[in-house]
């Protein structure tokens, strides 16, 4: 079994831990956060450089390749991060099993419909 540099020996000797994936879980959300310290910025001055030049404009920016790929890799980052955020919370606050489930299951399914939404949209407007 190989040792972690996030596990106590005092979790180590009891076997504790809820579904023992908290490192990974927050592994996943640090990364996803560090992918949006560079994309948010860049979303947000490209979005109003594009807004303000008018719907021409913002169509032909979400035209470009570069740009429709970006935009795509940010709302992937934004909702794969909120479900991670969510999931935490309903784990942390929901304390009946099922509706527990039900909840991460909901969660997961609005993130990727958000996800899937956004998409759309891009090839719809990059395809012309």
């Amino acid at each position: 079994m190989s040792k972690s540099p996030f596990v106590t020996p005092a979790k180590t000797t009891r076997g504790l831990g809820a579904s023992k994936t908290g490192t990974s879980h927050h592994i996943r959300q640090r990364v996803s956060a560090l992918a949006l310290i560079v994309l948010v910025p860049w979303f947000l001055f490209s979005i109003m450089s594009a807004a303000l030049g008018g719907y021409a404009d913002a169509v032909a920016w979400i035209g470009s390749p570069l740009n429709a790929t970006l935009l795509v890799l940010t709302a992937g980052a934004a909702f794969y991060h909120m479900r991670l955020g969510m999931q935490a919370v309903i784990e942390d606050y929901i304390g009946k099993t099922g509706t527990r489930a039900a909840l991460l299951i909901l969660n997961t399914f609005f993130a990727a419909g958000l996800f899937v939404a956004v998409v759309m949209s891009v090839i719809r407007v990059w395809a012309g």
